[in-house]
């Protein structure tokens, strides 16, 4: 399947510039310090003026309470927010795919399938595709893979809870790809101590990662097998590119 060929590269290339120099400067651009505040009100800045819980709803993985601090300590209106957090990672793709020379192409390549996503029950990723795309390729890429990251992110909340799994029990099975899962559990805000992980849970979990992947796949068949197979190549390139030191 193209969903579980391209999984890691849309994880982890569409989220990179979460943690890259170009995000930090925008979090102080926003006057409030730390990691949480920026990243709540940039990210979910596409929700609109909204009460705190709609954002921890759309998120779904972060501790109520953490998300609920981060956005109401941020003054910056959500527009302008959301406006500078794609400008960061428009910024971070320009610098990282610097070398990817097919950029354009790639471009090309994920629109459609962005545009052929569905959209209901996946706020995030929906104000995220209604942003304005750049004619830059590389930053186009970056918007792509890291709207592609939204639109799973959503349907793994979606999965998680079908299969009957709290948020913080998934975060606690997966980590993230650069923690474990207690490590990742607490950037996420939520509290010491933490319980248990059994057997059950990890098979729910990869009962959720599986139903995620089929429910991704039919956005890529908006592609012919020829163009499917192009996608995979120069996602995984652009990856190699950005992320390889």
């Amino acid at each position: 399947m193209t969903a579980t060929a391209v999984k890691q590269q849309v994880l982890e290339l569409g989220g990179a510039f979460m943690m890259s120099r170009e995000a930090r400067a925008f979090g102080e651009s926003t006057g409030v310090p730390g990691f949480h505040p920026g990243y709540a009100r940039g990210r979910g800045g596409v929700l609109g003026a909204v009460d705190a819980d709609v954002v921890t709803a759309a998120f779904g993985f972060f501790a109520p309470d953490c998300i609920r601090a981060a956005w109401e300590s941020v003054p910056m209106p959500a527009e302008q927010a959301a406006a500078g957090y794609l400008s960061a990672c428009h910024d971070f793709g320009r610098r990282k795919l610097a070398a990817f020379e097919q950029a354009d192409r790639l471009a090309e390549l994920l629109r459609p399938v962005i545009e052929a996503a569905p959209s209901p029950g996946l706020s995030l990723f929906a104000g995220w595709r209604a942003m304005p795309v750049p004619t830059d390729g590389r930053a186009a890429v970056q918007q792509a893979t890291h709207v592609l990251r939204e639109l799973r992110g959503g349907l793994h909340l979606v999965a998680v809870l079908a299969q009957g799994l709290t948020p913080l029990q998934a975060v606690l099975i997966a980590g993230s790809p650069v923690s474990d899962g207690p490590t990742q559990a607490k950037l996420l805000g939520w509290p010491e101590p933490f319980e248990p992980i059994t057997e059950d849970h990890r098979t729910r979990w990869a009962a959720a990662e599986k139903l995620t992947d089929e429910l991704v796949e039919p956005c890529f068949e908006v592609l012919d097998e020829t163009e499917r197979a192009e996608l995979v190549t120069l996602l995984t390139e652009a990856h190699r590119v950005a992320l390889t030191r």
